[in-house]
């Protein structure tokens, strides 16, 4: 069987599927792509391509198994554990419901709010430089028209004043729920280490340097960040950035959630 992982610098989705990768022990072939040169729609031996050209996740990671794409860092995280070392889900279903509904809420009101942002701080600067020909060629390759949209957003700095600010409020709204999850005095966001402490990272780890304040009083949140970072598969995946800053390396993610 052909498994090979596509994904970019580690960070967002991308670093919560290769620390997954790193907790679950297998063996599996990792591509680094460049997201914001279009490359995740454009890779090699793909014949069932509708996850990847399709997902809501914007430009996250893609595990293809001969030849199927497989999409969204909490389902391939999901499925990295169960064939391996199965230690990231809780094994009682309340709490393996409990980890479902916490990665929803990140993957839905954090996740968009926190690309909206790193998109306007990083993105727009590599994109608004790109030549119209391989502009072209970029665009050309995204079969989603709704993702097109939002690239073409981020090139032209399309960042209006109120999605701003919106997601400014959603990730302090995520660092605060986080914070009270470990008012308890707990190392991990569900008890044990599961795929949600990463999922939850991976959005968060470059937001102290766009919000400073949404984390100045929350010091539990910011001991989980270094207990996360300075976990063995973090580190590893984090040894497989290109950039410097892995942590300040965005391209366009979900779309932002119109119902609020």
């Amino acid at each position: 069987m052909s498994t090979i992982l596509y994904h970019g610098e580690p960070n967002g989705p991308s670093l919560a599927v290769l620390a997954a990768l790193g907790e679950s022990g297998l063996d599996i072939e990792c591509q680094p792509i460049d997201l914001l040169a279009g490359e995740r729609h454009r890779l090699p031996g793909v014949t069932e391509p509708v996850a990847r050209d399709m997902g809501v996740e914007g430009e996250g990671p893609v595990l293809v198994i001969d030849g199927e794409a497989m999409t969204e860092s909490v389902f391939i995280a999901q499925y990295l554990d169960e064939t391996g070392a199965n230690t990231l889900q809780p094994r009682d279903a309340y709490a393996h419901w409990q980890m479902l509904m916490w990665c929803r809420r990140i993957t839905e009101r954090c996740a968009p709010a926190a690309a909206f942002l790193g998109c306007k701080a990083q993105a727009h600067a590599v994109l608004s430089a790109m030549d119209e020909t391989p502009w072209g060629d970029v665009l050309a390759a995204i079969a989603s028209e709704d993702l097109r949209g939002r690239w073409s957003a981020v090139r032209t700095g399309d960042f209006p004043e109120a999605p701003l600010t919106d997601s400014a409020n959603k990730v302090a709204d995520a660092v605060a729920m986080v914070e009270q999850q470990l008012a308890d005095g707990r190392d991990w966001l569900m008890g044990d280490l599961t795929v949600a402490d990463f999922e939850t990272y991976g959005w968060l780890a470059g937001m102290p340097a766009l919000l400073p304040a949404a984390f100045a009083a929350s010091p539990r949140t910011a001991a989980w960040l270094d207990r996360v970072r300075t976990r063995p598969s973090v580190q590893a995946a984090l040894a497989r950035a290109a950039t410097v800053n892995p942590e300040a390396a965005w391209a366009p993610g979900p779309e932002i959630n119109r119902w609020g």
